[in-house]
């Protein structure tokens, strides 16, 4: 496996926080890809299994069982179906923004993802479990749901660290 710019993003040191931005085309109209991050009967295929009440100051909680890690936060931005975004962060821990966006190619979709961390996290991780998830997510839409790709995983945790070291 290979990871490429194309396939990827890139991330940003910004001084006080850490960013990292991905985007993929998606062959699939943007209300499918909208309704894969929206409804918890789909979340749970290729993130985890999730409570959201979808709209502006609604609440979403994402439970990853395996690793014990939980999201509970409040929907800051929703403008359906291209705008969704709330901090992947529980209780006191630091504001994490998470902004996706979702653009209509004609039947294709551009989905660009935002991750904001506090500038002592390891953005290259983040960066790189998301990659993993988008490629769960691509899965998922095509009706076969995959297992978290661990060798994805590590080959992009590389890539965005070297990015960080130019």
């Amino acid at each position: 496996m290979h990871v490429s710019d194309a396939e990827t993003g890139r991330v940003l040191d910004l001084g006080d926080r850490l960013e990292a931005r991905l985007e993929r085309i998606i062959e699939h109209d943007r209300r499918a890809v909208w309704r894969m991050l929206t409804e918890p009967q789909a979340l749970v295929n290729w993130l985890a299994p999730a409570e959201i009440d979808a709209r502006k100051g609604g609440h979403i909680h994402i439970d990853f069982p395996e690793s014990g890690a939980i999201i509970d936060s409040r929907i800051s931005e929703f403008d359906s179906p291209g705008l969704l975004a709330y901090s992947w962060s529980s209780g006191a821990e630091p504001d994490r923004p998470l902004r996706w966006q979702l653009e209509s190619l004609g039947t294709e979709t551009r989905l660009a993802l935002t991750l904001r961390l506090p500038h002592d996290e390891d953005i290259a991780k983040a960066a790189a479990g998301w990659d993993a998830h988008l490629e769960m997510l691509l899965a998922a839409l095509e009706g076969v749901p995959i297992r978290f790709p661990v060798d994805h995983f590590l080959e992009a945790r590389r890539f965005y660290g070297e990015q960080l070291q130019r």
